[in-house]
């Protein structure tokens, strides 16, 4: 399947996205991947499974052809969206694994169940991750679990935090990466 879309899901709460952390910048460098389209939207708040994944299949439209990029909550609905559709790859900022004893989280739907890793690696074609050991929203921990269950390739940093930056280089690096390898 060629790669010819790419969605960023962000982060819960992070209003206009296009004036938000790297988002904005990042979909202006994807755009730039020849053959390539980059969407980005705010999202219907606040962080829901039921809200957020209906969006993503319907109003961008994402398919086999699609390149996930989640950060934050937007990583947990990238995950569960890949449990059940097929995608070309997911790019993860900053995922995590349980609701961190956070009421928000536990109401979002995405950590009421067991994650199907194994659903998700067959459905993905390429699966890359980011995460930081500084993150002081995210215990590494939860950070490694994902990658372990989803063999992922991780981008570990230490000095990273919660990837707020209004530029991420290392991301386009590996949308390019991707669609070299289609």
């Amino acid at each position: 399947m060629p790669l010819t879309k790419a969605i960023i899901v962000p982060g819960n709460g992070a209003g206009d996205v296009e004036r938000s952390n790297w988002y904005g910048w990042a979909k202006k460098q994807i755009n730039k991947i020849p053959d390539v389209t980059c969407l980005l939207s705010n999202m219907p708040d606040p962080a829901r499974e039921s809200i957020w994944l209906p969006f993503i299949q319907e109003e961008l439209q994402c398919d086999e052809e699609t390149v996930i990029i989640g950060h934050s909550s937007g990583a947990a609905a990238a995950m569960r969206y890949a449990e059940t559709h097929n995608v070309f790859g997911l790019i993860l900022v900053g995922a995590y694994t349980s609701d961190l004893g956070d009421e928000n989280e536990r109401e979002s739907g995405y950590f009421s169940r067991p994650w199907e890793w194994e659903q998700m690696r067959r459905n993905v074609g390429h699966i890359v991750q980011f995460g930081s050991t500084d993150d002081p929203f995210l215990p590494w921990e939860e950070q490694q679990a994902v990658a372990e269950g989803l063999g992922a390739v991780l981008h570990k940093y230490t000095d990273r935090g919660h990837f707020q930056n209004t530029q991420f280089p290392e991301l386009i690096d590996a949308m390019r990466k991707l669609r070299a390898a289609a």
